[in-house]
């Protein structure tokens, strides 16, 4: 057993992360205490599905939770809930509470996630505009969700076209404005961009790309919004334009911050008592380049490597990431990040709603896309793990057997 008895690890943050640190902790023998102390009154949740079955009224709420409270019985795990903290004293190794109350620690683990990018902060104020990060925001929007409402969703990204699904298929008159040429560019290839705009053309969301919101309109609540020199008719408005690294605790802390929490190939920041997961990380990438990541997959595997350099057992983080989005009758599973200037080579045919994209680096898989594809998928983020080289014109024969190539 790793730790004395009088020794404490103090999580910061409830979610997908902080759960998985303190399990992997006690599987690594470590004996101390820990605290996890989280900003909301809920013990650690799943987020995805939030945007899709949960919001459907699909997914009961008790299922959203990670782990019974027997979990956190049976690994001595004390949970502080619905109290964020306000500042790190690491000179005296302690965290400060939002009542000021303080905690000392003699490790520290900082999954604090993220949280939605905001816009023009006055009209958001409006009766009927919404934001998606929480349970809390869920069960304020799915009401809303009525046939006939008029949705306007700012955002073609993972979050706004899943809940313009819901919304369509729940009866909604739906609108989805996205500021860039496509929808998802910074996630998905032309291809996939391309296909999923049809595909929510056809059940009858408005598309308008290349369309920034300019502003919204109301007087106590949402009236319309303004994009492309029109007045978009809105009784509910769906915000979401990513997310923002929750960073500033480390930063005041004087921890190294780049667009997240940096930390190196352990999750260990610039402190070496302070380890971090997650969507709030900075970290190298399997190529050396540094990326910042928001997936289930990145906070738990991530979570798995600070708890072993936490536990004394420094195990290097160099998973490949992996993605998915369910929209529709449709499951889009990426694997891998791409890049510009990667060959893309397309297996199927976009038409038979079955397709995937390959990008290719080097004559290696550095990604895949794969649409109702799960095989390409699965052999795709094997390729990746191997650095196998392929060759392209066997990768885009469907003749060829998928499984072949693992």
């Amino acid at each position: 057993m790793f730790g004395r008895k009088s020794e404490r690890i103090i999580v910061v943050g409830a979610g997908q992360a902080g759960v998985q640190a303190v399990a992997s902790l006690r599987e690594h023998g470590y004996r101390g205490a820990v605290v996890m102390v989280g900003n909301e009154p809920y013990p650690p949740y799943q987020r995805p599905p939030l945007s899709k079955a949960y919001l459907a009224g699909d997914f009961e709420r008790e299922r959203l939770f990670l782990r019974p409270d027997s979990f956190f019985a049976a690994e001595s795990c004390e949970l502080v809930l619905g109290m964020p903290v306000m500042a790190i004293d690491r000179r005296a190794k302690r965290v400060r509470l939002a009542d000021d109350t303080t905690l000392t620690y003699d490790r520290l683990l900082l999954a604090t996630g993220a949280r939605p990018r905001l816009i023009d902060r006055a009209s958001t104020r409006l009766e009927g505009v919404h934001y998606l990060r929480g349970i809390d925001d869920v069960d304020a929007l799915r009401p809303r969700l009525v046939p006939g409402a008029k949705l306007v969703v700012i955002g073609g990204g993972y979050i706004g076209l899943e809940v313009a699904a819901v919304a369509a298929q729940r009866g909604a008159e739906v609108t989805v404005l996205e500021a860039s040429e496509r929808f998802m560019p910074r996630t998905v290839s032309p291809i996939v961009s391309a296909f999923y705009e049809e595909v929510h053309a056809a059940h009858g969301v408005r598309v308008m790309v290349g369309a920034k919101a300019d502003g919204l309109e109301g007087g106590d609540r949402i009236a319309a919004v303004h994009a492309k020199g029109e007045r978009i008719p809105a009784d509910v408005v769906l915000i979401g334009v990513g997310v923002i690294p929750n960073s500033e605790l480390a930063e005041d802390a004087g921890l190294e911050c780049n667009d997240g929490i940096v930390v190196d190939e352990f999750a260990r920041t610039s402190d070496p008592d302070i380890f971090a997961a997650g969507d709030c990380t900075n970290h190298p990438y399997l190529d050396g380049a540094r990326v910042r990541l928001e997936s289930v997959q990145n906070a738990v595997d991530q979570a798995k490597a600070a708890a072993a350099g936490l536990a004394g057992k420094p195990h290097a983080y160099r998973e490949v990431p992996w993605f998915w989005s369910d929209q529709y009758d449709l499951k889009l599973q990426i694997a891998g990040l791409a890049r510009p200037g990667d060959v893309t080579v397309l297996r199927g045919e976009p038409a038979t709603r079955k397709f995937s994209v390959f990008h290719l680096r080097g004559g290696k898989v550095a990604a895949v896309e794969a649409v109702n594809a799960a095989q390409d998928y699965i052999i795709g983020r094997k390729l990746i793990a191997s650095g196998k080289a392929v060759a392209a014109e066997r990768l885009a024969d469907t003749k060829v057997a998928i499984k072949s190539f693992g």
